[in-house]
């Protein structure tokens, strides 16, 4: 573990840092740096890099290569996979899994019990190139497939599903399940759990009623 020289980490106890990790790294954004917060219990993987001013919860845990930029908040029991940047002044809430080859883009929202698959990116620049960047809300229990993007601003409400290479232009309401391009709700989270249930029942006979959530 590397700690850049002048920057100021407050490492939690219990925790496992790699030896080629780098916590403190300056940024020209903010020449009065800040100090890096890394919460109990946190593994962080060999070459990923923590910038000045993040603060981030218990229990957290990075794959290899991810990079978190300065100013960002992350929460408890956070989730990180390899490869994947979370670009500067994010807020990240509890629960969060975030899986490979992810870009997180500057002033997005990602509420608690997100799960992101591999290859999701956010987009926050409406009218390139412009001094106004907003990236997504994510609402709380959304799931995202793999490889989808979605773009500035857009809001995805709590519990929905984004399928596998959709491309989100619009909000999407809580609880429902889209996908295309551009992505058009194809039905609800409830109708797709009957599905679930249904099709797991079928592979997997001896499982209980209930329990495939």
């Amino acid at each position: 573990m590397k700690l850049w020289p002048g920057s100021e980490v407050r490492l939690g106890a219990d925790g496992c840092i790699d030896e080629d990790v780098i916590l403190g790294y300056p940024c020209g954004r903010l020449p009065q740096g800040g100090v890096v917060t890394v919460g109990n219990r946190s593994k962080i993987r060999s070459g990923s890099v923590i910038y000045q001013a993040v603060t981030i919860g218990s229990e957290f845990e990075s794959g290899h290569h991810v990079v978190i930029r300065e100013q960002n908040k992350i929460g408890d029991r956070v989730a990180i996979w390899s490869n994947t940047l979370i670009d500067y002044g994010c807020v990240i809430g509890n629960g969060v899994k975030i899986h490979v080859n992810g870009y997180i883009a500057q002033y997005s929202v990602i509420e608690d019990d997100v799960f992101l698959a591999p290859g999701v990116i956010f987009g926050n620049d409406k009218y390139p190139v412009s001094p106004l960047l907003e990236g997504p809300r994510i609402g709380k229990g959304a799931s995202i497939g793999v490889n989808v993007t979605i773009l500035p601003g857009v809001v995805i409400g709590a519990g929905a599903l984004v399928g596998a290479g959709s491309v989100v232009t619009k909000d999407v309401p809580s609880g429902v399940v889209v996908a295309g391009n551009p992505a058009r709700v194809v039905t609800s989270q409830k109708e797709l759990l009957k599905k679930k249930e249904a099709y797991l029942a079928e592979r997997m006979p001896h499982s209980k009623k209930g329990v495939l959530s």
